[in-house]
């Protein structure tokens, strides 16, 4: 796969597609505001080596899902500023994706200058079923530029024009984010300093049945946190109260159960919980053990006594994967169990990588340093493929490049 190193762009136009997919909020004045710009500054080493390389450098993002059409809440506005800010120079936003202002705007560029194109999801064709519908917007993309460069790791699992199809039009390389978390995740797969411990949580195991078949001939401790956790009890046969369980998922989990125990992994389950009455941040709680957990109530977050036993399996590894938060974090109350796994992480010696998604806003929301982590992947779904074993397929086009 080429990097950015094997390109000669001086003088030259290059497409660049960056997932700048931020969360926003309403601003006091009623703009709307960017609350975390993580994967606005992850993008940045990329369109900074390339201007430095006296590229003109032409941006193609997505934000939201706006479903074909102009909707004003998608704009790609609030990204163009932001960018502007990070890089201290002015780049416009054009009004279209591949219209008359963004030609003209391309047009009279010079070296070192950026262009953001409006959010690309406007146009159908993007993520169009039809292939010669995607086909036909590739070429209008195509048309713009003399390279194309992919650093959205958020979107490599899909096929997209601006993804796989407009990389095979342009002469294409791997942006220095997307090389990265390639490189990374190819490593944990094939390679892993052990023990190679995998952590994951979030809501549902229906979520994660690929990553769990893939990786229990892969890792040597499984940790089941978050909503998954009362599945995995329920297959144990204890009573879950009104926590959040997939009875259909039951069997397929008591199949997991017995894969682990016949690979050798040391699978571990919470053995106490917070739980609450209602789903509420300022509900009752208190803490019982794994397997008294009461009519009426709810686990919303793993127990002090999961934290410890957790963090001691985290300690003595050398690969540490998280994928999901262990409760419902954006509650104080329940944010405890996911912010100790973090903190534990940060004092491993190990290599470790959060798997994007929930677990990579959690650090940022729970004020953990995120420089101590080896790495922080911004593609959810993505890392949650390439940890199935899945074939990406804007990392598969780049390769074959």
């Amino acid at each position: 796969m080429k990097s950015l190193d094997d390109l000669s762009v001086a003088g030259s136009t290059v497409l660049v597609r960056s997932d700048f997919n931020v969360p926003l909020a309403d601003g006091p004045d009623g703009t709307r505001v960017i609350t975390d710009d993580g994967r606005i500054q992850a993008g940045l080493p990329t369109i900074n080596d390339l201007r430095n390389a006296g590229a003109k450098v032409v941006i193609v993002a997505h934000l939201g899902r706006p479903k074909g059409e102009p909707k004003p809440e998608y704009s790609l506005a609030p990204v163009a500023a932001r960018l502007s800010e990070l890089l201290g120079i002015n780049v416009p936003l054009a009004a279209d994706v591949t219209g008359p202002q963004a030609r003209e705007l391309i047009a009279n560029m010079n070296a070192g200058d950026v262009v953001l194109l409006e959010n690309i999801r406007y146009d159908k064709r993007e993520d169009s079923k039809n292939v010669e519908d995607r086909k036909a917007l590739a070429s209008e993309l195509a048309e713009l530029a003399d390279f194309y460069v992919s650093d959205g790791f958020g979107v490599v699992h899909r096929e997209q024009a601006s993804v796989t199809d407009v990389a095979r039009l342009l002469p294409s390389a791997a942006g220095r984010l997307v090389h990265k978390e390639a490189s990374v995740f190819s490593k944990i797969l094939s390679d892993p300093a052990r023990p190679f411990v995998v952590i994951l949580g979030g809501s549902k195991v229906s979520d994660k049945l690929g990553v769990i078949g893939n990786l229990l001939g892969r890792v040597d401790r499984l940790l089941i946190g978050g909503g998954m956790a009362y599945t995995f009890l329920a297959a144990q046969g204890l009573e879950v109260g009104n926590s959040l369980l997939e009875a259909d998922q039951i069997d397929v989990v008591r199949g997991f159960i017995e894969q682990a125990k016949e690979r050798g992994v040391e699978l571990l389950l919470p053995v106490d919980f917070v739980i609450a009455d209602a789903f509420a941040p300022d509900a009752n709680t208190t803490i019982v053990s794994a397997d008294a957990i009461p009519a009426g109530w709810q686990g919303l977050d793993i127990g002090p006594m999961t934290r410890e036993l957790f963090a001691s399996r985290i300690a003595d590894a050398g690969t540490v994967v998280w994928n999901g938060p262990m409760g419902v974090f954006e509650m104080e109350a329940f944010a405890h169990g996911t912010k100790a796994v973090a903190i534990a992480m940060t004092n491993s010696s190990a290599m470790t990588v959060i798997g994007g998604g929930d677990s990579a806003a959690a650090v940022r929301i729970l004020d953990v340093d995120e420089s101590k982590f080896s790495h922080i992947s911004t593609g959810g779904g993505a890392s949650l493929e390439f940890l199935e074993g899945k074939t990406l397929p804007g990392i598969a086009i780049l390769e074959e490049n």
